[in-house]
């Protein structure tokens, strides 16, 4: 059995069983659909991008080939942050794809495809697995092509310096280089909005930083060097620079959605479309004028948005709970335009963060603080199959609540339970625990609310060995 399989970011598996045929062919399949829309670009373009993991560069070259084959025109924009392809599709008029695993370790990577208007929805995922079975290739033809250069990089860095002016004046900020494909972008927009930029932590092996489940040496190097340098700031992104990592004065990571609803508050947005595994202070009253939850996963918070503003809202901002940032409709800001950009971008976030501890003359802790958010800590189990922890959910959606009531009677037994997507228990004693398979990897994430980080952390632990032991 493959271990390819479309998740909730595009296509993703091990590099052993992506690498040759399987990219090829599903390239290939991407332009069939494109070409049976008449929705390639101008001249036929199609972009490609690529992040910093080993196996990038092959699998970018064959995904040139197959878009060749098809008789389009691949576009090679290099080694670029997700959004920053995103952005560039969308202004050219032509679709892309985004040769990214991500977080995920080196030894896997991943296929992300772009419309001229932004991301695939789940319709096209299906149409292109099956255009992919009609095709029926056999080989791949001996790389040939030469594809067009071409830099993509200079738009993005625009996009924010056009709109945040001198925001981050005199603020100097620790940036977390690891191998993120945007470690030197984020540098150079940082300085252009007044800041000093500290690079920190460069690699030039693949490091899969997770921004839902922070390996414990990151964030002890944030501490570290927070506590060597004056610093108002530590910010960094995964692989692909589509989601953002961002610490306070202190070292002390804020969590994704905290920063989603900070960058939100600093646009001034009247809708905010945010999965189930964010924050319940999220839907406390006159914290945003409307909220609306869906399941994890960029395509449906990109859904959402489009619901949100068929409902009369003006001002939409997406995220998630690990961080990415969505913005789903232009804004406004001292007379200034931000245009939308429907994708996940840790960009945006970061800069909206900062500008705002910057404008409130106030420490990130406190800003933070100020929000009030639960007390909310994640953690994966990895290398669990998906039809485990489908198996472990089941059972405790059960009707028959002894197994469930019994795993719980700690905590007051179960009193409510969530199946938007996989499954979110309420206790008694008000705190929450959330089982979910991950889309993108055979992982078993664990999400809990408690009201204090004591409280927090010994429930994340119970859970992740409650989980590692029912799905041995």
């Amino acid at each position: 059995m493959t271990s390819l399989k479309f998740g909730t970011s595009g296509l993703r598996g091990l590099v052993t069983e992506l690498v040759g045929l399987p990219t090829y062919a599903h390239v290939r399949a991407f332009c069939a659909m494109l070409q049976e829309d008449e929705a390639a670009g101008p001249r036929g373009e199609v972009l490609i991008g690529r992040d910093l993991r080993s196996s990038s560069p092959l699998i970018a070259m064959q995904a040139a080939q197959a878009i060749a084959d098809a008789g389009l025109a691949p576009v090679d924009c290099g080694a670029v942050p997700t959004p920053a392809l995103a952005l560039a599709a969308m202004t050219a008029g032509s679709p892309a794809v985004m040769v990214t695993g991500s977080h995920i370790p080196d030894d896997r990577n991943g296929l992300k495809f772009y419309r001229a208007g932004g991301e695939i929805d789940k319709a096209d995922e299906a149409r292109i697995l099956a255009a992919h079975g009609a095709l029926a290739l056999t080989s791949v033809p001996t790389i040939s092509v030469a594809p067009t250069q071409r830099d993509i990089v200079s738009g993005y860095r625009d996009r924010y310096a056009g709109f945040f002016g001198r925001a981050l004046e005199g603020l100097t900020i620790g940036v977390y280089q690891h191998s993120s494909v945007g470690r030197d972008i984020i540098c150079d927009v940082l300085a252009s909005l007044g800041a000093e930029p500290v690079p920190l932590g460069r690699s030039e092996a693949f490091i899969p930083v997770d921004t839902e489940a922070l390996r414990p040496e990151d964030e002890e190097l944030a501490r570290r060097w927070a506590g060597e340098r004056r610093l108002d700031a530590i910010v960094s992104t995964d692989g692909d620079a589509d989601r953002p990592l961002v610490a306070d004065e202190t070292g002390r990571f804020l969590r994704g959605d905290l920063v989603g609803a900070l960058t939100a508050r600093f646009l001034g947005a009247d809708a905010i479309v945010t999965p189930v595994t964010s924050n319940s202070a999220l839907d406390r009253p006159g914290s945003f004028e409307k909220v609306l939850r869906t399941r994890v996963g960029s395509p449906y918070v990109i859904a959402g948005m489009e619901q949100a503003r068929a409902e009369g809202a003006e001002a939409v901002i997406g995220f998630e709970a690990n961080g990415g940032v969505l913005l789903g409709s232009d804004v406004a800001r001292d007379g200034r335009r931000l245009a939308a950009l429907p994708t996940r971008d840790a960009l945006l976030p970061i800069v909206a963060t900062l500008a705002l501890a910057r404008a409130a003359r106030k420490p990130l802790s406190a800003i933070a603080a100020e929000a009030r958010f639960a007390i909310a800590l994640s953690n994966r189990l990895q290398e669990v199959p998906q039809d485990r922890t489908a198996a472990l959910i089941a059972r405790l959606d059960t009707e028959d609540s002894g197994f469930r009531d019994t795993a719980f009677a700690a905590h007051g037994a179960v009193a409510a339970r969530d199946r938007r997507d996989g499954l979110r228990l309420t206790l008694g004693n008000g705190a929450t625990v959330h089982f979910r398979a991950s889309g993108n990897a055979p992982e078993l994430r664990v999400y809990v609310e408690a009201p204090t980080p004591k409280a927090a952390e010994t429930l994340l632990a119970e859970n992740l060995a409650f989980a590692a032991a029912q799905t041995r």
